[in-house]
């Protein structure tokens, strides 16, 4: 999961940056923290060649758009994202009804349980993540390609391969090829028995192998 945090303030950022890569290292390694801004524009200069999962926006952003309306960009260009919002001020929190902004979660910036508060938004987020990824659904496949989720039946799977674009894998199956974010460790949790890892980079179907060669180790 790809996460981006933006705070303007220099001593908050490092607070969060710190807490959410602690918790990244030591418990959960598929999170990359992938942005850390301090202004608006650095998010959506960014999401113009990039794609990130989770946002953590401070609301009271000094410039000249506001967390809201970062959040409301970043909606625009992927429905499915998971957005907590940070503030300093809980009646700010009303101001996201009037903008029609669902969250994931709200955090108080002067609560005693910040830290916890923060990794607990990030757990949820990656479960979110991971569902929308690699829904179990008997028979299928499913991954996120821009807002659209696609579902691919595993018998139309060919295999999956790591792309040489960073943290992305490509999946082939018989009506063409898709490339999305994850990689090859979680996706072999989450489908059946039929597929099989036969090298680092691959993740084969073996209903389509007709032969196999133990001498030279290759598949046909």
């Amino acid at each position: 999961m790809r996460v981006i945090l933006c705070e303007d303030d220099p001593q908050q950022r490092r607070f969060l940056q710190s807490t959410i890569l602690q918790y990244t290292s030591f418990h959960e390694t598929n999170i990359e923290l992938v942005l850390c801004a301090a202004k608006p524009e650095e998010v959506m200069t960014y999401l113009t060649d990039h794609q990130a999962d989770c946002y953590f926006l401070d609301i009271e952003l000094d410039a000249g758009i506001n967390g809201l309306e970062l959040a409301q960009f970043i909606r625009e260009k992927d429905p499915l994202a998971n957005i907590i919002f940070i503030t300093t001020f809980a009646d700010k929190l009303k101001l996201t009804f009037t903008y029609k902004l669902a969250a994931l979660d709200y955090i108080l910036k002067e609560a005693p349980n910040l830290k916890d508060n923060i990794i607990s938004a990030l757990q949820v987020a990656y479960e979110k993540y991971e569902q929308i990824h690699f829904k179990e659904e008997t028979g299928f496949f499913a991954l996120k390609i821009g807002e659209f989720i696609k579902k691919v039946r595993f018998e139309d799977i060919y295999y999956f391969e790591t792309s040489h674009h960073a943290h992305k894998v490509i999946l082939r199956e018989i009506n063409g090829f898709y490339e999305f974010y994850g990689n090859l460790k979680e996706i072999e949790e989450k489908i059946d028995e039929r597929f099989f890892r036969c090298h680092r980079s691959y993740l084969i179907n073996l209903d389509y192998i007709e032969k196999l060669d133990m001498q030279k180790n290759k598949y046909f």
